[in-house]
């Protein structure tokens, strides 16, 4: 099978195929995994352990580059292995694997806190075809994309091969003959009022990605925020908790039903679009679990569709890190009606596929670092003078 969620260079244009270990103390998993990866041209399966200690002990001798780490196993567990592995190299990158239990989800987060690059939700056996096709092709393309990172990082300044060179700002932007959208001047703002809502987008390296952003928007913001990223049922539930500790106001997964409240952040749950009806004065949460888009539910893009039929142009849109380009549409049409759209820039994003999708179609007013984000969105919420 071959994958189509990302259009990125593959490791058999670039040189040797992507080094992958297994590591899973179950040889069922490790088989299918296997199997899986095996068939792509541009990925090669060089290692498996069933243990922590047996995976110190094979990536030293193997060195691959991209890890797949299950979190239960005996003797030594991911969790304790994850800081071992890349203290032996700060570049490797680590894809945790877990069943969909509480517990595991929280131990998933507090990993990526820890160095891991992403998180997958092993398959079961009472998935149907397509949700087994559909982690299939997950699975690759998270390999791919951060096996594609890891050699940009280790390449000593070498950007990553998949996407346009780093764009900063729009003077930047410009300069490189990237189209662009005038930044805004609020202080001369006629045509585009204040935002009314806030909407979030993102995918792979989002949840460390939101915990960096909501710490330095701690309580700071009163309009209602809307987030989706791309994760499973279950992890979607830990994620807002989390992000309400840092964020200091109510956060939780979104209701169907639930009326749209200021000083709320609504995450979208996994395996459930988020969208939002009525109108400014009387909105409400409506969840479904329509087909999957841009492979993914939920999706961005039924988010912002929702949000521009509700509120036009006074929605402040966030794009962050993530594969694809889910969320480019979505963005085309809030732009249509003037909205403000914020990306996370290259250099900060641990795959700069989403944000840089919207930033290379000319539809953001500012392209910046992770750490100038929670500044500018006060600013376009207050209407301060930028």
């Amino acid at each position: 099978m071959q994958s189509g969620v990302l259009n990125i260079c593959q490791a058999s244009d670039l040189g040797d195929p992507y080094r992958v270990m297994i590591v899973d103390d179950s040889a069922i998993i490790r088989g299918f995994l296997s199997r899986w990866l095996d068939a792509e041209s541009d990925i090669e399966v060089v290692a498996f352990a069933a243990t922590g200690v047996v995976a110190l002990r094979e990536f030293e001798r193997i060195r691959p580059e991209v890890i797949i780490l299950d979190i239960e196993m005996p003797e030594m567990d991911g969790l304790t292995a994850l800081p071992k592995l890349v203290e032996l190299d700060p570049d490797v990158q680590i894809i945790m694997a877990s069943t969909l239990t509480r517990r595991n989800a929280t131990i998933s987060l507090k990993a990526l806190s820890n160095g891991a690059a992403d998180y997958i939700a092993k398959p079961e056996s009472t998935r149907s075809p397509e949700e087994r096709e559909l982690f299939q092709r997950n699975l690759i393309d998270k390999v791919r994309a951060l096996g594609v990172r890891r050699r940009a990082v280790h390449s000593k300044g070498r950007g990553p091969v998949q996407f346009p060179p780093q764009s900063l700002n729009i003077k930047e932007m410009a300069e490189k003959n990237t189209p662009v959208r005038p930044a805004i001047n609020l202080r001369t703002m006629v045509k585009t009022p204040r935002p009314k809502a806030i909407a979030i987008g993102a995918s792979t390296g989002g949840p460390q990605a939101l915990f960096e952003l909501f710490a330095g928007l701690k309580g700071k913001i009163t309009l209602p925020i809307f987030i989706t990223q791309h994760m499973p049922a279950t992890f979607t539930a830990i994620l807002a908790e989390h992000l309400g500790k840092i964020y200091q106001k109510e956060c939780a997964e979104a209701k169907d039903g639930e009326t749209i409240t200021d000083n709320r952040v609504y995450v979208a749950p996994g395996n459930w679009h988020m969208t939002v009806i009525g109108d400014e004065k009387q909105a409400k949460i409506r969840l479904n679990q329509a087909p999957p888009e841009n492979y993914c539910r939920p999706s961005v893009d039924p988010m912002l569709r929702s949000l521009q039929t509700v509120y036009g142009g006074q929605v402040l849109t966030i794009m962050l890190t993530g594969m694809g380009q889910d969320g480019l549409l979505g963005c085309q049409k809030l732009v249509a009606s003037d909205a403000p759209v914020i990306a996370q820039d290259e250099k900060t994003s641990v795959v700069w596929g989403m944000p840089g999708k919207v930033a290379n179609a000319g539809l953001c007013n500012f392209v910046l670092p992770l750490q100038d984000i929670p500044l500018a969105i006060e600013n376009l919420t207050m209407a301060r003078p930028l």
